[in-house]
């Protein structure tokens, strides 16, 4: 009987290709994998394991397990890019609340998908004129407009808002992926936390070096 059962969940493998649903079956098995797993623990075999399909099976539609980590960064990458979007709200009621609501976004996203985020950011690297890397480059675009935004909004120059774009992004990714290493876990809300102090002071920094305010500590 367990027999017949395995038999059927590898014709199911089989049918899902012929149907032309074997590329987002490879997909879905990748993601929990390195959910699962991290990077380090994904191959193709795995996944084609868990589809139900023999080793070379996932050939057909991706040249190697770089190609299939690509496609889900890039897939990864347009759902992180519309929820930052839909959490900034246009600046609402202002550049600031806005920013803080981006960072929250930022770490659910990496809460709720963290097979896509590791696959975004994982240790491949992105191909400069690759589709998932334009889509990166378009996120920290949409940042730097924010950074833009709360530094007009206290009427300070913005020559220096690129450099608060990618201070707010490092600060980002190293909460976010300690979170996902579990140093949030006795509390969760402390991500969440430590994420908006460390902006707010990244922000108000900027604010004051932009007007030329002294810094309390002295420069290195």
């Amino acid at each position: 009987m367990a027999e017949a059962q395995g038999c059927g969940w590898r014709g199911a493998g089989r049918r899902s290709y012929h149907h032309g649903r074997l590329r987002e079956a490879l997909l879905a098995a990748a993601r929990a994998l390195i959910s699962e797993r991290g990077l380090a623990g994904f191959t193709l075999a795995e996944a084609a394991k868990r589809v139900g399909v023999t080793g070379a099976a996932p050939y057909r539609h991706f040249a190697d397990r770089d190609a299939v980590v690509a496609a889900l960064a890039q897939d990864g990458f347009a759902h992180f890019n519309a929820e930052l979007a839909r959490a900034w709200d246009g600046g609402k009621p202002d550049p600031v609340a806005a920013l803080r609501r981006r960072g929250e976004a930022y770490l659910a996203f990496a809460r709720s998908e963290p097979g896509l985020y590791r696959a975004m950011f994982g240790e491949t690297g992105l191909p400069p004129r690759s589709a998932e890397n334009l889509q990166a480059l378009a996120a920290f675009d949409e940042l730097a407009r924010a950074s833009v935004a709360a530094l007009r909004f206290f009427h300070a120059p913005e020559r220096d808002a690129q450099r608060l774009a990618a201070q707010i992004w490092a600060l980002s990714h190293g909460v976010a992926e300690l979170m996902l290493a579990g140093h949030f876990s006795d509390r969760p809300e402390a991500a969440r936390e430590t994420l908006r102090a460390g902006v707010d002071a990244l922000v108000e920094g900027a604010i004051r070096a932009a007007l030329g305010v002294k810094p309390v500590l002295p420069a290195s």
